[in-house]
């Protein structure tokens, strides 16, 4: 998958081969052989693409359409696999609450 997304990243910006390899500091042959998915690249490569292309490891990995990289300023809070997704308005609410809660308490 990642092979497929550089190439099509690659090609959005209007880049070669050989661009790209001059901005990652690798050789021509390595970006050939990712897009191929012939070899997969090591991770600081992957996050030297995420980064200069500003898309998501997740979206490199085919883990996500979505290419837009997590907002760093953003909390995440992960909730359990089996969480039923009925609930999330009662759970917005109640995060809501402890925020007002918060924020009444200074």
């Amino acid at each position: 998958m990642i092979g497929e997304r550089l190439l099509e990243l690659r090609k959005d910006a209007d880049l070669t081969q050989d661009d790209l390899a001059e901005i990652l500091k690798i050789n021509k042959h390595s970006i050939s052989s990712y897009e191929r998915d012939k070899s997969e690249p090591p991770d600081a490569i992957k996050i030297a693409i995420a980064r200069y292309f500003n898309v998501s490891i997740d979206y490199l990995l085919g883990i996500t359409d979505d290419p837009k990289p997590i907002d760093q300023t953003t909390s995440v809070f992960r909730l359990p696999a089996r969480f039923p997704r009925k609930a999330l308005p009662e759970l917005t609410n109640y995060i809501e609450y402890l925020m007002w809660k918060a924020h009444n308490n200074k």
